[in-house]
């Protein structure tokens, strides 16, 4: 009998899926050398020594439900560009962010401790394991968001899975709601509105904008006033509604939304690997690193 303290030990010791570990362990009458033996030569224990590689490239994608009332927008990171084109990679993200639409989970951890929509005997996590032995490379689960709405929830990728944009509406319609998703992918605003501005980000602005006019030879109190001024450009730059719109910089993207009958409720905007570690080594370290074990 196979326990669960051999299964997790196991796991441990060669990065494998808990499924993996059970087989093999089974197969090996419970002989951990034995059942690391055979991970390996079914290309399952390399996982392990992968994870301490930097991934920072794949794509960014998207997933919405026939009805527009749920939404998914998640990154899963690989080391190379190369992988993130592979056919078997997109599946797999294509799938993750089915399985968040589907089961909600919170967390990225909960999400891989969950069971697959895609392969019922194996945890999300297993997959990820599995598709790292057989692809070759380090990947990650790295974010999602997943909007649920009474509204209507519309997504965006831009650059082939560099750029992925999630926007809930209430009221409106799938055009507006994809004009806004492509505001979003290009303007980048930090925030739907001036409302959501942590007070601290906005005083050190301020103090900024009036050093600059004292700087420029104004009196502090005119300097203050010249700060009230400025200040919304600043919001214009971060606050989503406060955006001009990148189709009519005469209107302002939360008016636009107002004429149409709508209101953003919120919108999420990932890009690829921002604020990520690059990999600096090339291809030529690479392949010497491996003939030198």
């Amino acid at each position: 009998m196979i326990t669960a303290e051999q299964v997790k030990t196991l796991r441990e010791k060669t990065g494998a899926g808990m499924m993996d570990c059970k087989k093999v362990l089974t197969e090996t009458n419970g002989d951990e050398e034995k059942a690391i033996e055979l991970l390996r030569e079914r290309g399952i224990a390399k996982a392990a020594k992968k994870s301490d590689r930097i991934a920072a490239e794949g794509i960014v994608a998207t997933y919405v439900t026939e009805d527009s009332k749920i939404g998914v927008v998640v990154e899963v990171n690989a080391e190379t560009d190369f992988v993130a084109k592979n056919e078997e990679f997109k599946t797999f993200v294509a799938d993750v962010a089915k399985q968040i639409a589907t089961k909600a989970p919170a967390t990225v951890e909960e999400l891989l401790t969950q069971t697959s929509i895609v392969e019922a005997d194996k945890t999300v996590q297993d997959v990820l394991t599995n598709k790292i032995a057989t692809i070759g490379e380090n990947m990650s689960i790295r974010r999602f968001e997943r909007f649920e709405s009474q509204g209507l929830v519309e997504s965006y990728i831009h650059g082939d899975g560099k750029i992925g944009v999630l926007v809930e509406l209430q009221g409106g319609d799938s055009n507006l709601a994809k004009d806004i998703c492509m505001q979003v992918a290009a303007a980048k605003p930090e925030y739907l509105s001036k409302e959501d501005v942590p007070a601290d980000r906005v005083e050190h602005e301020m103090e900024i904008l009036k050093a600059q006019a004292v700087n420029e030879g104004k009196p502090e109190a005119v300097a203050e006033k010249i700060v009230q001024g400025r200040i919304g450009k600043f919001y214009s730059e971060i606050c989503l509604i406060d955006q001009d719109f990148v189709k009519d910089p005469d209107q302002k993207v939360g008016k636009l939304a107002e004429s149409k009958g709508a209101k953003i409720i919120k919108f999420a905007r990932f890009e690829k690997g921002e604020g990520l570690q690059k990999r600096e080594e090339n291809f030529a370290e690479e392949v010497a690193k491996q003939i030198n074990g």
